[in-house]
């Protein structure tokens, strides 16, 4: 099993319009490529309580390696991607094998 875990900073902008908003819709998102993406197994998206650096945490489960690369040029994750990058300003990822 592998593990691929991705924190973001919004974007000033982002937390002023409506970041409820923008994390609903974004798990929504991530949600819907469950059952669409071969090898995942679970995802999820929370918003950040704890007051550090980043805003957003996703966390996702593959069942190899190939999975996650595979997941990685997905055309329903690209388009997630796209809608993530116009509202983010920083990101880190650390991706680990079970």
């Amino acid at each position: 099993m592998v593990k691929h875990i991705v924190f973001w900073k919004l974007t000033d902008e982002a937390k002023r319009e409506n970041p409820q908003g923008l994390t609903e819709d974004l798990q929504g998102r991530f949600k819907a490529l469950l059952g669409l993406v071969d090898g995942l197994t679970a995802i999820e998206l929370g918003t950040n309580y704890n007051g550090s650096e980043y805003d957003l945490a996703l966390v996702c489960e593959f069942e190899t390696r190939q999975a996650e690369a595979a997941y990685q040029t997905h055309p329903a994750h690209l388009a997630i991607k796209d809608r993530v990058h116009q509202v983010v300003c920083g990101r880190a990822c650390v991706d680990y094998e079970i």
